[in-house]
């Protein structure tokens, strides 16, 4: 396909298309010409991850080529690459360790865990919650993680009912599920405060 089916195939303007070649994050079509070039629907996947991560994600382009780097290169242990991908997904917080309250809490419920980016963005919500004056106890964290682990295990075996797949692929599918789903969680949790208000407190 040309440049302008392309673009059009994926929702975005030709402009975008370009910059995105000329930013090395959609790699070079087939040359069909001096001033032309043919893609497929490689160019096509790619421009549509390059897009969810950066219109939904709101990823810089920074963190875009890191993820782009582990989806072509991904480490050789399904484990590695995937933690490497979401590792680049925000939220973006101080990777120092050590994560006392991230750690301290994970031990009391009983999730395993490793220092992974995860456990940095959960110290830092943690933390944010003490210095708000609303501090969040371990029953509190372990209630939540219960109805989290339903989802996840629902979206894991969903994965897995794919069949094997390259390792490429699947670190592709988990960052992309993982930046789409997210909001979708998010305005269902606030939906659904809003309508369990409604039906406690309904108007006079």
């Amino acid at each position: 396909m040309r440049i302008s089916e392309l673009a059009n195939a994926a929702g975005v303007p030709v402009a975008t298309v370009k910059y995105y070649l000329r930013d090395g994050l959609l790699p070079p079509g087939r040359a069909t010409s001096a001033t032309q070039a043919s893609y497929d629907d490689t160019h096509l996947q790619r421009l549509r991850l390059v897009r969810s991560l950066v219109e939904v994600g709101g990823m810089p382009l920074a963190k875009v080529r890191a993820v782009l780097a582990v989806v072509d290169d991904p480490a050789p242990d399904p484990y590695d690459a995937v933690s490497d991908a979401l590792a680049a997904l925000p939220p973006y917080v101080d990777p120092s360790p050590p994560y006392e309250r991230a750690t301290a809490v994970l031990d009391a419920i009983g999730l395993p865990y490793e220092e992974t980016a995860a456990v940095a963005q959960l110290d830092a919500a943690l933390a944010g919650l003490e210095a708000a004056g609303r501090p969040l106890n371990v029953a509190a964290v372990g209630r939540y993680a219960e109805q989290i682990r339903v989802i996840a295990e629902r979206e894991v075996a969903s994965v897995e009912a794919e069949g094997p797949s390259d390792l490429a692929t699947v670190v592709q599918d988990v960052v992309l599920g993982t930046v789409l789903i997210e909001p979708v969680l998010l305005a269902l949790r606030r939906l659904t405060h809003a309508a369990l208000f409604r039906e406690r407190h309904p108007a006079r």
